[in-house]
């Protein structure tokens, strides 16, 4: 198994910047990529961006490129979702997972391991 702790949620303004941390653990090496996705309440779980472990390459939907950077330690075992530039929009419980294939990142059905979330809260 894979673990995953979120962390670095919390209430911002609009226009301001949050970083969250993806912290891995476990049989990390079944992992080939990370992803991060936000879900608002009553709405689906949406994909936001993701990174492969090697090689770094990064992924984004068009509602935060530009605005956010995924970035990951591949010593500490760690991804980071820098937000900046947040809009009310992006308020919302985001969650990191795992997913051990090549490819259809965007897909939460890629993903066999997810965190618990953490709560990102855009105030306007």
């Amino acid at each position: 198994q894979v673990q995953l702790v979120e962390s670095g949620g919390g209430l911002v303004q609009a226009g301001g910047s949050l970083r969250l941390s993806c912290a891995a653990s476990g049989r990390t090496f079944s992992s080939y990529a990370i992803g991060w996705f936000r879900q608002a309440p009553g709405k689906e779980r949406d994909f936001v961006a993701a990174i492969t472990w090697n090689g770094g390459s990064a992924y984004y939907a068009d509602s935060v490129k530009g605005r956010f950077t995924i970035s990951r330690d591949k010593a500490k075992n760690t991804v980071y979702l820098q937000m900046n530039n947040v809009k009310p929009e992006d308020t919302a419980v985001y969650y990191c997972a795992s997913s051990p294939y090549g490819g259809g990142w965007s897909s939460p059905r890629q993903y066999d391991y997810w965190g618990q979330g953490t709560q990102v809260t855009v105030s306007s």
